[in-house]
C-alpha cells in the first residue's frame, strides 16, 4: 500500500530538514509546497491555495505508481489537511501525518531570522510574520516532533518508527 506522508509545522520549526532526510532514507517522492508556490510566483501567478492543488495532484499521481509521498508543507489550516486526507483514501494510500514544532521561542526565532532561502527568488517569512501567521490546532492524531534539544537523526529515526506503525495500521 502506498503512503502519503504530510508535514506541517511553522517556518522555521525543522520540517523541511527532516521530512528531505525521511525522502532520502524512505526513497519517497518528495513534494514541497514552497517550490511549487514559487513557481507559480516567478510565472506571475496567483498562489492562493493552488500550491496545495498542483502538490495534491502531485501526489496523487505518485501514489497511482504505489509510491510513498512526503509533502512538505506548513499546512496550517484544517482545510489544506483536509485535502491531504482525501488525496490518500481517493487513491488507497495509507497516511501519515507529522508536525514540527521548535517548543524553545528564542530558538525557533534566531532560526527564522537566520535561515537563507535554499529556491531562488523565495522570501524568507520573518519572525513577526511566523508569530502572526494563522495556523489552527490539529483535529486528529499525528506525531509531533519538537526539534529544539534532539539531533535530525533521531528525530528521522522517531519518523520512520512512527510511519511503520501506522503502515501496519493500514494495511
Amino acid at each position: 500500500m502506498p503512503l502519503l506522508i504530510v508535514f506541517g509545522g511553522l517556518p522555521g520549526s525543522g520540517k523541511t530538514t527532516i521530512a528531505r532526510e525521511l525522502a532520502r532514507r524512505l526513497s519517497a517522492s518528495y513534494i514541497r509546497i514552497d517550490t511549487i508556490e514559487q513557481g507559480l510566483k516567478a510565472a506571475g501567478l496567483v498562489v492562493g491555495a493552488t500550491g496545495y492543488t498542483i502538490a495534491n495532484a502531485l501526489a496523487a499521481e505518485n501514489l497511482k505508481l504505489d509510491r510513498t509521498v512526503i509533502a512538505d508543507c506548513v499546512n496550517p489550516v484544517l482545510t489544506s489537511r483536509q485535502g491531504w486526507r482525501e488525496t490518500a483514501q481517493r487513491h488507497q494510500a495509507g497516511l501519515v501525518e507529522i508536525e514540527t514544532i521548535c517548543g524553545d521561542l528564542v530558538e525557533h526565532r534566531r532560526r527564522v531570522e537566520s535561515r537563507v532561502a535554499d529556491i531562488d527568488g523565495l522570501v524568507q517569512p520573518t519572525w513577526q510574520e511566523v508569530k502572526d501567521r494563522a495556523y489552527q490546532p490539529w483535529d486528529r492524531d499525528r506525531l509531533v516532533l519538537d526539534t529544539t534539544a534532539k539531533s535530525i537523526g533521531s528525530l528521522v529515526e522517531i519518523a520512520e518508527a512512527y510511519i511503520r506503525v501506522c503502515a501496519t495500521r493500514a494495511v
